[in-house]
């Protein structure tokens, strides 16, 4: 039995891949450790949905590769998405690299570890290829806090976003049954979790391929009434698929987070069309008032892209303005990454990369002020809070996440009390919110 180090990048949905990975491994025996160095086999959960998170990953290759120099490393597994898109350039240019396993081998990582023969993914770009994901019974090791976990609830895309990867990585979009998360849920929450977090490429089209007409709806009224979950989450919400019942349901459940994470991407309706997204601003500013005015106190985050092909002055500015107007609570803006094997690869006129740095600058710069301005009007409210352990910023201080702050997305809450010492991390507590920062908060617990 090996000591196994992994290092896992990328989204939450790849953190879920790890923890079935380790969850398997730990089943065989193999102990893990969180330092590389003194790692035996060390493994790597790649990502490589932009040209960013691919540097990311093969410099991440590289140096697990100089420890099978200088530490005590003897084998090196490439896993997920960088392993699936590009197999063959890994095994001729990655000679250190011992075993490659793709998304849809997590099964087999017990024998890419032992040495045993594992083929190279071959499903890239298939979308009839034999798909994996995982259930209930599937064994996983969180690496989570132990308080909060994800959920993977289903896998793979069948929207054809221009700009999008991922769909030729993960393959055609297939669902888990209600009653499989459900029992993942319940099992998470006999183990100590109070907070779950669904993931998928999509969530609002859960059950579609089942043939649920509201499954994610569905699913929510079933995850509200198990026991222990004290905050239910969701992210990664498609703009037309947001149904009424949905919003219902999240209001007729206090587990239910209000919180709505939706990448809307652009809003110029030229750039829509040819993202293969559709809509423009007038549909969107009337999606955002149908789901404010359905959830109140709804918490509002998306991402946007700018410098995608053909974007014009004009068009970053109509989307400056929308951002400016809709005031988000949470927005992230992304420069356009020109991935080969997608559909916008061959568009042109290119944006230049220093001109697309300069729009997510002013994006981002015009939405700081939002934020701080919305923090602003929380300052004497009294909030329930998750509380995390200490900052990172001080021992001296805790840090905690309200209802409205995801875990490693958002900003936080962080606490100045003096009884520090006797809070423990998992705590539902409450806090009266007393500064607001340019991210985070301030504030006091409520004895």
């Amino acid at each position: 039995m090996a000591k196994i180090g992994f290092i896992s990048l990328g989204c939450p949905k790849n953190l879920v891949d790890t923890e079935v990975m380790l969850g398997i491994l730990q089943r065989e025996g193999h102990t893990i450790t969180a330092d590389t160095s003194e790692a035996e086999i060390i493994v790597v959960n790649t990502c490589s949905f932009i040209e960013a998170s691919k540097r990311e990953s093969i410099d991440t290759i590289l140096e697990a590769a100089e420890l099978k120099k200088t530490g005590q490393c003897r084998r090196l597994v490439v896993a997920g998405c960088l392993a699936e898109r590009y197999p063959q350039e890994i095994r001729s240019d990655l000679g250190e690299v011992d075993a490659i396993l793709g998304v849809n081998q997590l099964l087999q990582i017990a024998a890419a570890v032992d040495g045993g023969k594992v083929a190279p993914p071959a499903t890239f770009g298939r979308s009839h290829a034999d798909s994996y994901l995982y259930d209930h019974t599937t064994p996983r090791s969180l690496v989570t806090p132990s308080y909060t976990a994800y959920i993977k609830i289903a896998e793979g895309c069948d929207h054809t976003c221009s700009f999008c990867i991922i769909p030729k990585i993960r393959g055609p979009f297939r669902s888990r049954s209600i009653g499989s998360v459900a029992e993942e849920a319940r099992s998470l929450a006999e183990r100590g979790v109070r907070e779950v977090t669904l993931v998928s490429q999509d969530t609002t089209s859960y059950g579609t391929d089942l043939g649920i007409r509201d499954g994610l709806a569905d699913l929510l009224d079933a995850l509200a009434r198990i026991d222990g979950i004290r905050w239910i989450r969701f992210l990664y919400v498609y703009p037309d698929l947001v149904s009424d019942r949905l919003m219902e349901v999240i209001n007729a459940h206090p587990q239910i987070c209000k919180y709505i994470d939706m990448p809307l991407q652009h809003v110029s309706g030229s750039i829509l069309k040819s993202m293969r997204r559709g809509g423009n601003r007038a549909s969107l500013e009337r999606m955002i008032a149908r789901v404010r005015g359905a959830i109140p106190d709804v918490t509002f985050r998306t991402t946007m892209i700018v410098g995608y092909p053909g974007e014009t002055e004009g068009c970053f500015r109509e989307l400056k303005e929308f951002c400016r107007d809709m005031e988000f609570d949470r927005l992230g803006v992304f420069s356009y990454s020109d991935e080969a094997d997608t559909q916008s690869h061959g568009l042109s006129p290119k944006v230049n990369a220093r001109t697309a740095e300069r729009r997510r600058r002013e994006l981002m710069e015009q939405q700081v002020e939002i934020a701080v301005r919305k923090n602003r009007r929380l300052v004497g409210r009294e909030l329930p809070i998750l509380v995390e352990g200490h900052s990172r910023e001080s021992d001296l201080l805790l840090q905690g996440r309200l209802e409205s702050q995801a875990p490693e997305i958002d900003g936080v809450c962080l606490i100045n009390d003096s009884e520090v010492g006797t809070v423990s991390p998992g705590e539902f507590r409450v806090i009266r919110i007393t500064r607001a920062l340019e991210h985070d908060l301030l504030g006091t617990l409520v004895r």
